[in-house]
């Protein structure tokens, strides 16, 4: 019996980290995570990826319409900004004091 394993990935990005798109229709589009979701190895940011939908009335009194959403976006498709380095950059881990610090590759600056 085969069991369907989803692979996840080493998701290095947090919530409200600020990041920068390399690629698709908003790409050089800057924003910060608003949610992460490592099962699917995607994130949401702000501002990027935004999708109109139609929403119905659900209490009486309330009202339906079109909404503006930000929708999905693969983890692979962005990258962290740093503001040091001015550009999208890929993150590193750096053990001190025995703990884990995320720094940036490029300058080795710690990311907070």
């Amino acid at each position: 019996m085969v069991k369907n394993i989803k692979n996840e990935a080493k998701i290095k990005l947090r919530v409200d980290d600020t990041v920068i798109v390399n690629s698709g229709v908003d790409a050089g589009k800057k924003g910060k995570i608003l949610k992460v979701l490592k099962a699917d190895n995607k994130v949401v940011v702000q501002g990027v990826n935004v999708r109109t939908k139609h929403t119905k009335p659900r209490r009486q009194g309330e009202q339906g319409g079109i909404v503006k959403v930000e929708s999905p976006i693969h983890v692979s498709k962005v990258n962290y900004y740093c503001d040091k380095c001015g550009k999208g950059v890929k993150l590193g881990v750096q053990v001190k004091d025995g703990k884990k610090i995320r720094v940036c590759r490029k300058c080795n600056t710690e990311i907070k």
